[in-house]
């Protein structure tokens, strides 16, 4: 990998390094070496000298020659190599498998985390409004002790005096209300009465020329009958003649 290292400015400020290859790349790079062993800090890496020690195993087994002893000399210097490679391995291993133990019970506890940050926000939301009702109830409290205080005080002389001048203008005009209602009632009984009296001799007189016309009308229908029979008389004499 190419790359530039930081620069210090004679100010001091550090200046970002310019790479060729990105984050990602340099992530696909180093786990690529981590897995294959590939590179080492010192000496020869682990992968390269396991692959000559199985190279130089299987070039003697494959020779014609009588040469038992140095194969299982060179088998037993792969295997031993094999065992030293494979150490750092389980190593690794372990640690993966720690490191997802860690990585399950960070999530665990960031789930219980958020749980609990909800929770609680739920919590300061009622304690909010529970806040909101105390004032409120408060400031009730408060009115209706004012409120108790203002009854309970007693009221100055000048307005309790001002307040007994109205009260009796009041009562006064009341009274004055009182006795033009009565009169006016009186006046009212006074004119229906003479009202009565009035349709009461009405109704007579209108019954007395009633009965002096159906006397009237009874005398003429006496009359006629008279006339016609007076008429009828004459008839008969004259008719005997």
């Amino acid at each position: 990998m190419l790359g530039k290292g930081r620069k210090v400015s004679s100010r001091g400020e550090t200046v970002a390094a310019n790479y060729a290859f990105g984050p990602a790349e340099d992530d696909i790079i180093i786990k690529h070496r981590l897995l294959t062993r590939t590179t080492t800090t010192r000496g020869e890496p682990p992968l390269k000298k396991l692959q000559k020690k199985f190279t130089s195993f299987v070039l003697e087994v494959e020779k014609d020659e009588d040469n038992y002893n140095e194969c299982a000399k060179l088998s037993k210097a792969f295997l031993q190599e094999l065992s030293t490679f494979e150490i750092p391995l389980l190593k690794s291993k372990a640690v993966i498998d720690s490191n997802l133990r860690e990585k399950e019970n960070f999530n665990e506890l960031k789930d219980e985390i958020n749980r609990q940050i909800l929770q609680a926000q739920t919590d300061i939301e009622d304690l909010k409004k529970q806040l909101e009702e105390s004032k409120i109830e408060r400031q009730h409290k408060e009115e209706c002790e004012a409120i108790r205080k203002l009854i309970s005080a007693p009221p100055p002389r000048s307005e309790t005096q001002k307040s007994i001048t109205e009260l009796e203008k009041e009562i006064a005009a009341l009274e004055a209300e009182n006795t033009a209602g009565s009169r006016l009632l009186e006046l009212r009984k006074k004119q229906f009465a003479l009202l009565l009296h009035v349709v009461d001799e009405l109704q007579n007189t209108i019954e007395e020329e009633q009965k002096s016309l159906i006397e009237e009308m009874r005398m003429v229908t006496e009359e006629q009958k008279s006339g016609m029979e007076d008429a009828n008389g004459g008839s008969e004499a004259m008719a005997v003649d």
